[in-house]
């Protein structure tokens, strides 16, 4: 007589679903993970906006030197105001400034070191510095 009763159906039962503790773990586990690739993402967002900045200002900032270069020395001068059109974010202020030398002596030649500083109202900030000899 054998009175050792298996009980099969409790145990599979037991074994058949996640603890508690298992499903926590995988939790944890499952927001740490996405923690990270959504600041991953805003990482990668604030690099765009910067790299396009960077690729942009420069072209800003040669063009309006252009302008300037185009213009007689009595008519150039500091200014700021912003760019039109697509580039409304961006501003860009313009310093001009004649150094003294003691190499040009003759009054109607001027030596002028000139600013331009491209600008975005998030603190992004490109400055292209010249220097031009202008002839009266």
């Amino acid at each position: 007589m054998d009175r050792s009763v298996t009980h099969t159906t409790p145990w599979k039962l037991r074994n058949s679903g996640f603890t508690l503790l298992e499903v926590l773990v995988a939790l944890a586990v499952l927001a740490i993970a996405l923690i990270s690739i959504f600041k991953l993402q805003g990482q990668t967002v604030q690099m765009s906006a910067s790299a396009r900045f960077l690729t942009v200002a420069p072209h800003l900032a040669k063009a309006k030197l252009t302008e300037i270069e185009l213009q007689d020395f009595n008519e150039i001068g500091d200014g700021s105001g912003s760019f039109t059109e697509e580039h409304t974010d961006y501003n860009w202020t313009v310093t001009v400034e004649e150094i003294p030398t003691d190499l040009i002596t003759d009054r109607n030649y001027h030596l002028v070191r000139i600013n331009v500083t491209v600008s975005q109202a998030d603190g992004n900030s490109y400055q292209l510095r010249t220097y031009r000899f202008y002839a009266n």
